[in-house]
């Protein structure tokens, strides 16, 4: 059987965009090409396609998909058994926002203020000539001014609270293993959190990122506000992660 990009868009419910993206990028090339342009995809190319939706519902990024499908069926338990961990602690992080959605409608005490704002937001004014002097020409510190000039208040409590959940869950594993899939999975959770809210952090920068954790009195002592030592077994975590991408 062989099927048109249009057919195997409805087919799947997937954009003809996408599919040709997919092609541009080398992770789904139809088997066959006409010189019209036509493209045409084949039983395997399907079994492919199905393999890749499988893989971006489990919330995977198309680069590791691309990887994964070029590795041995062992590998790809492995590396699958590593997102299960991931998954798992955003699922921990999503619990205890629920339970913060729960307390706040139940009358609880849990309160938002300028103060905790600006302890997740290193930015803000009494840190902004320091930033500034050490990144302010930088293309992160543009993508950072960039993305977070339309947050709102909300954004931002948001923001602190989610960096707490994470700082917390670094902190209730801070005796395990660095070397450990949890704590690698930990360090990849913040990483994606640094990018997904400021810039785009590479392992360069996450790797500065950990000394300044443990060398700034400041990053140090708002880290370890969810418990002594956190600032520094993350920053073991974060040079052991580094090391081994």
């Amino acid at each position: 059987m062989k099927l048109t990009v249009g057919e195997v868009s409805k087919l799947f419910d997937i954009s003809v965009r996408t599919l040709h993206y997919y092609d541009e990028i080398n992770l789904l090339n139809p088997s066959e090409k006409k010189e019209n342009g036509y493209r045409y995809y084949t039983d395997e190319d399907l079994v492919l396609l199905q393999e890749i939706i499988f893989y971006k519902d489990l919330m995977l990024p198309l680069k590791d998909i691309k990887y994964i499908l070029k590795q041995e069926k062992r590998d790809k338990v492995d590396i699958l058994n590593k997102h299960k961990k991931i998954l798992m602690l955003k699922r921990e992080k999503i619990d205890l926002l629920i339970k913060l959605v729960d307390d706040t409608l139940n009358g609880g005490k849990t309160k938002m203020n300028k103060d905790n704002i600006d302890k997740i937001n290193i930015y803000k004014e009494e840190y902004k000539k320091e930033v500034l002097d050490k990144w302010g020409k930088t293309k992160e510190y543009a993508e950072y001014k960039d993305k977070t000039s339309s947050y709102t208040k909300n954004k931002w409590n948001q923001i602190e609270e989610e960096t707490k959940k994470i700082f917390l869950l670094f902190y209730k594993n801070k005796n395990n293993d660095v070397k450990s899939n949890e704590v690698k999975a930990l360090v990849r959770m913040w990483k994606d959190f640094i990018s997904d809210n400021f810039y785009y952090c590479s392992n360069e920068i996450l790797l500065s990122l950990s000394d300044m954790y443990i060398n700034d009195e400041r990053f140090r002592n708002n880290i370890d506000n969810v418990g002594e030592g956190t600032a520094e077994f993350m920053s073991r975590a974060i040079k052991e992660f580094v090391r081994e991408n």
